[in-house]
């Protein structure tokens, strides 16, 4: 009964967005601003990059806090660990709280990872530092990170259920990145 309450939970959570909240008390409308995602990219581009942080971090921790409850509060099973993972990256995806219109969810899928498989997680957080700062696009940071992640599991894990987490959270990524990955093709995609 435990881990479909913690599943149930961590979509709840999931589904906060943060990123509009803080908007909101700033007196912004976030989805008229810039791109009109709900992400820390975006809400670093409308309010500052501090807040910006803000929201990456408190995304991060809706992914960890229930994946990290699951995993070693609790000592789930790995489908269950799986299950709560997938249920926070949709929450930020498709928030029931914000009319199922959220983000892209790569900063959820970070902390979920950071949760789940730690060593895998922290390399894709550093993947991502160095891609951002490379290619100065998050988007490609994300899509970096998430396909580093799949990778590093079927590598160096290679169990079936983080395997899972770990592609299911890439194609969550790479779907909710679709328009970002066409303007690359087209050399279009702004920094940021």
């Amino acid at each position: 009964m435990l881990g479909p309450a913690l599943a149930l939970a961590a979509y709840l959570v999931g589904s906060i967005s943060f990123g509009l909240v803080l908007a909101d008390r700033q007196g912004v409308d976030l989805r008229s601003v810039g791109s009109g995602n709900i992400g820390a990219t975006n809400v670093g581009r409308a309010l500052g990059k501090s807040t910006g942080r803000k929201v990456m971090l408190l995304d991060m921790l809706k992914g960890f806090v229930p994946v990290a409850l699951a995993r070693w509060t609790f000592d789930l099973s790995w489908p269950w660990i799986t299950v709560v993972g997938i249920a926070a990256a949709l929450g930020h995806v498709f928030p029931i709280w914000h009319s199922f219109r959220g983000g892209k969810g790569a900063a959820t899928a970070g902390g979920v990872l950071l949760g789940a498989l730690p060593p895998i997680g922290a390399a894709t957080l550093v993947a991502f530092v160095v891609v951002k700062k490379l290619s100065r696009r998050a988007s490609v940071a994300s899509l970096s990170a998430a396909t580093l992640a799949a990778a590093l599991t079927m590598v160096f894990d290679g169990r079936q259920w983080p395997i899972q987490l770990a592609v299911g959270l890439w194609i969550l990524v790479v779907i909710r990145h679709a328009d970002n990955i066409a303007r690359l093709l087209r050399g279009e995609e702004p920094p940021g």
